[in-house]
Order: structure tokens, then sequence, then C-alpha cells
């Protein structure tokens, strides 16, 4: 009777010596791996390197700072300078909730590139605020009831303040037509134009 053949076995000391190449060798591969991805760091531009130098003034202080090519007055005034009370809505330039003031010329904030408004002057709603007295054009929305949720009536403010400061006696028309490019979906036109008219009053 032939006599069975044992089954293949590896000695312990045998195990731990495979067992150690292997770890040298995964050691070695993840060394040249970093040296590799060193290498392509090395060559690729650190992150943020496209931005571009920009002198603007906000709310009547002049500020110097970096800002990417794409980034739109809206997301620079609300992003790197923290002043939210611009709002951002349609995002498409066509519901004026973003309304600022440029050079004294309400534009719709997320329809204009940052870089366009370089060393030129921007007034946002916190502009409006003399410490924490309120501008006349605010109060007057507040007197009057022109909001209803709120969130279009920065913009909505600072339409009513560039239509003031180009005439400060508007007819009703004038208004309404000054207005027309900030819509409320609330649908307080009536209110809105009051207080505008209230606000010129002052």
């Amino acid at each position: 009777m032939s006599e069975k053949k044992k089954p293949h076995s590896i000695s312990r000391r045998k195990f731990l010596k495979n067992l150690g190449s292997g770890v040298v060798g995964t050691t070695v591969a993840m060394h040249g791996l970093q040296k590799i991805s060193k290498a392509q760091e090395a060559a690729e531009p650190p992150p943020h390197t496209d931005r571009s130098p920009m002198t603007i003034t906000v709310n009547g202080k002049q500020i110097t700072t970096l800002v990417q090519p794409q980034t739109s007055l809206a997301d620079f005034l609300r992003g790197q300078l923290q002043l939210t009370g611009t709002k951002i809505v349609c995002n498409h330039g066509e519901c004026g909730a973003c309304t600022v003031l440029l050079n004294g010329e309400a534009v719709y904030s997320c329809h204009i590139l940052a870089l366009d408004a370089a060393n030129k002057s921007v007034e946002t709603i916190e502009g409006l605020l003399e410490a924490e007295e309120l501008h006349p054009v605010q109060e007057a929305f507040l007197d009057h009831d022109g909001y209803q949720c709120g969130f279009c009536t920065p913009g909505q403010i600072m339409a009513a303040q560039a239509i003031l400061l180009q005439n400060s006696k508007p007819t009703r028309a004038e208004i309404m037509s000054g207005m027309s490019g900030n819509l409320c979906r609330c649908g307080a036109y009536p209110k809105i134009i009051e207080s505008v008219m209230a606000a010129a009053e002052k």
C-alpha cells in the first residue's frame, strides 16, 4: 500500500520570513508611489493660482483682494465679503433680487463678473445703514409694508435707491418703470410702489 503524501505545509519561520519580505516590498512600492505623487504635485500648479488681483470699493471701503475670473459679483459679495444681504434667487439676471448699485446705477450682481466691477464703487443693502440707523428708503419699506417674505426686498430697495439718486421726485409711472426689473413672487407691488413714493417724499 503506497504511503499517502502529506499535505504541503509551511513552517512558522518560513511564513514569518515571507511575510517580512511582503511588508518590505509593499513599503518600497509605497515609497515609490509617494515619490511619483510628489513629482506630480511639483509639476502641477498649486490651487487658486488662477486668481486675479482686484481693487474695488464696497460700501465706501476700498478692498484689494484676489478673485477667480469666473466669480460673479453676487458670489464675491456673499462668499468673500460675507455681505449676505444681497440675495441670489434666479442666478440668471432675470428677477432683480441681487440688485446692487455699481457706480450709482442698479445692476444684477449675479449677471456681472466681480472683475468687471474692479476699480468701481459698489453699494449693497448693508451700505445704506448709517451705524444702526435705517436709510429713508428702508424706513419707507417698513412703514408701508413694502415686503412680504422679504427675500426680494434688498434688491427692491436698491433699485428704488437707484431711481431716487437719479430723480428725487419721480412720478408713479417713473417708479413703476424703474422698478419693473425687480420681481416680487409675493405680489406686493402696490405696497412696493407706495413705499418708493413715500421715500421720495422724505
